[in-house]
């Protein structure tokens, strides 16, 4: 059983797929963030990759959603992919500044950095993460194995930042243990991403069954330092990011809230 808090949801709320299968067929775009934000607690924010959002969008997300729900969102694209992390105080400030009006529902920032961001690049990471304002939660997302190291981890953790662990093809699934091991923060984030094959995203249709067992473990060694985590499901991981999300919740022992308790009509899988 899972103890600490563990804010546990979906990259993203609005597919087409999942109209039938998780909402109600009818549902407004405008209910879909109020429906899913009474099944899960927390949701990953893939638009703030492109452009800061407004302040009504901000709002409206506020408005949408209860109290205690969380938001984490990526950082944006021109910071981490075109500026390549450097020379972007100012635009970083107006980022953070902005996105703070969600104000205790704002989780966690994902750096979610380009595949071609070698090791080479650690002075650039260094220095960025030396700007980093205070009072937030940041997590880093490598696409490069390489940057995989202890070392790497302990930049990282001197600033309070999280090394996300990554359920992909860019870091080995048998070494996040070892990074678990290494970083001694007391938040972690969490991604798993899956294959880009997959084109219906309705249903499960990969087991995950040993995988889920791995991140079983994993979870139970974060729970021993209490800490807070942030963990979010890709439609591409099974098929369905919500079925996802529910049946490691079960594992978990965390209460799982079924569309059919919603809507009658509803089956999430």
């Amino acid at each position: 059983m899972i103890n600490q808090e563990v804010y546990i949801g979906t990259q993203g709320w609005n597919y087409a797929d999942w109209f039938g299968p998780f909402y109600p067929p009818k549902t407004p775009k405008s209910d879909l963030l109020t429906l899913y934000s009474k099944i899960f607690n927390s949701v990953e924010v893939d638009s703030t990759f492109y452009a800061i959002p407004s302040e009504n969008t901000l709002k409206g997300w506020n408005d949408k959603t209860p109290d205690d729900f969380i938001f984490s969102l990526k950082l944006l694209s021109e910071i981490t992919h075109k500026n390549r992390l450097r020379d972007c105080h100012s635009l970083l400030r107006e980022y953070v500044g902005r996105v703070s009006l969600l104000g205790t529902k704002l989780g966690c920032i994902l750096i979610q950095l380009p595949p071609d961001l070698s090791p080479g690049e650690h002075p650039a990471l260094k220095k960025f993460l030396e700007i980093l304002p205070e009072g937030y939660h940041f997590a880093v997302e490598f696409r490069d194995s390489g940057w995989l190291t202890e070392a790497v981890v302990e930049t990282l953790e001197r600033v309070n930042v999280a090394f996300a662990l990554t359920d992909s093809r860019w870091l080995p699934r048998a070494k996040l243990p070892e990074i678990v091991d290494y970083q001694r923060i007391d938040f972690s984030y969490i991604r798993w991403l899956g294959v880009r094959e997959l084109t219906d995203f309705g249903r499960i249709q990969i087991n995950r069954r040993e995988e889920f067992l791995l991140w079983l473990s994993i979870f139970q060694k974060l729970q021993m330092r209490n800490q807070r985590i942030y963990a979010y499901f890709n439609n591409h991981f099974q098929g369905h990011s919500p079925g996802s999300c529910n049946e490691f919740k079960t594992l978990l022992g965390l209460k799982v809230v079924s569309p059919e308790t919603l809507n009658p009509q509803l089956s999430l899988f």
